[in-house]
């Protein structure tokens, strides 16, 4: 591998969530400065405090070429009306954002149980050079560095709606297992949910009979 090959690295955050985004992300780091960034601290961003995501989240922007794809609750309640499941709609973000920044690889984080149809399906649409494993973001530095950005670029978007809505108790981090999350579906009919619900979960669905 040569120092000025341009690796791009992708990952999601919120795939899981019943409320807010899906939020994709990529970025560019050489191989020249994998030393650099491996001494910053970056490594999964769930194994990061939210505080140190935040500062290594601007780093990362400041130093290197992303993108990020968000993709709403209502966005994706939109695509599975449609018939497109969630490996799909995170391949297309994904997609999106190899033929914007254009490198000579991509490695992404695989949300395929098979993570070799996977790849397949994603160089195939590319047409770009394409490694895609499951864990990836714990393997390569890249990929860590894009899950840093997409789960930080999440957590500010969770933070804002929290804030709007901390005179009832927040909405807690959005995922169906986070009690504050729970409580706060109680308090509405199907019908009155906010548009940051994702009303095709199975979990809000099901509010609907």
């Amino acid at each position: 591998m040569c120092d000025d090959i341009e690796i791009l690295g992708i990952d999601e955050a919120g795939r899981g969530s019943v409320l807010g985004p899906l939020v994709v992300a990529g970025v560019i780091i050489p191989e020249k400065m994998h030393s650099i960034v491996e001494r910053m601290g970056v490594k999964d961003s769930k194994r990061l405090s939210p505080s140190r995501r935040t500062v290594l989240s601007r780093k990362l922007k400041k130093m290197f070429t992303y993108e990020t794809v968000i993709l709403t609750a209502q966005d994706i309640d939109r695509k599975r009306a449609e018939g497109i499941n969630l490996n799909e709609i995170e391949r297309e973000a994904m997609e999106e954002i190899i033929l914007k920044i254009k490198p000579q690889k991509a490695i992404l984080d695989a949300v395929d149980i098979k993570a070799e149809r996977f790849q397949e399906k994603v160089a195939k649409s590319t047409g770009y050079d394409v490694i895609a494993e499951h864990k990836a973001d714990d393997t390569y530095i890249e990929v860590g560095a894009a899950s840093i950005i997409a789960k930080q670029t999440r957590d500010e978007i969770i933070a804002e709606i929290n804030k709007e809505y901390r005179k009832i108790g927040g909405i807690g981090s959005g995922y169906p297992s986070d009690p504050t999350t729970k409580k706060f579906l109680t308090r509405y009919t199907y019908d009155e949910m906010p548009d940051f619900v994702r009303k095709s979960w199975a979990t809000v669905a099901k509010m609907k009979d």
